[in-house]
């Protein structure tokens, strides 16, 4: 009897231990919603150190690189699931911001149109939209700027950043009444937006010759 409660307390105590080790576990994706993003890069490096098909560390990679500006890296390990695990929306979205900041604006083009295709309901669409919306005014191209930066809005209406932008868009083909429109919603969501301000001020100026 003594040597089977000896027994039964170990295997409690292992399974306790275990337990308080899984609860210890790093959480990489608590990690980079935390802000944390050097912590969570370095935990799925750790998780694809141990099983290199593991998709969920290399998305969570993929965002906290972009996050902490390695763009480059961040390319090269969606590239890397991409093509050696599955073409997952997450990925084609990690691939287009990678490449809109190394400036590979077809490129990021091509993988943003990707994800849209993939996911046509996905959390991540009003984002997309929008680097879709400044690839286009690289290309001066302006009304498709315009069409990105308002669909944009429709998953975000509430961002300033976004508005200003549209109005940008509008005042480089010269649509000034529009910019003005623009604006005034970026003002009404941020007040103190200094470039939503002062593109207001040009839009005035320009109706007013």
């Amino acid at each position: 009897m003594p040597r089977k409660r000896s027994w039964a307390l170990a295997l409690a105590l292992a399974a306790s231990l275990g337990s308080a080790f899984a609860q210890a576990k790093p959480d990489a994706l608590k990690l980079y919603r935390d802000g944390l993003y050097d912590e969570a890069r370095a935990v799925c490096l750790q998780e694809l150190s141990a099983d290199p098909s593991n998709l969920e560390s290399y998305v969570v990679l993929g965002w906290s690189l972009l996050a902490l500006g390695r763009y480059a890296d961040a390319e090269l390990y969606a590239r890397k699931a991409w093509d050696t695990i599955r073409r997952d929306p997450r990925i084609v979205q990690v691939l287009g911001e990678a490449a809109f900041h190394q400036g590979k604006n077809e490129e990021a083009l091509a993988h943003f149109q990707n994800y849209v295709n993939f996911l046509p309901d996905g959390t991540r669409l009003g984002t997309v939209y929008f680097y879709m919306g400044e690839i286009y005014l690289r290309m001066e191209r302006w009304a498709h700027a315009d069409i990105a930066f308002r669909t944009a809005l429709q998953y975000d209406p509430g961002n300033a950043r976004w508005w200003t932008r549209l109005g940008y868009a509008r005042e480089r083909s010269r649509d000034w009444a529009f910019a003005l429109q623009a604006y005034d919603e970026a003002l009404k969501a941020d007040p103190a937006l200094a470039d939503a301000r002062l593109g207001r001020e040009r839009a005035q100026a320009a109706l007013r010759d």
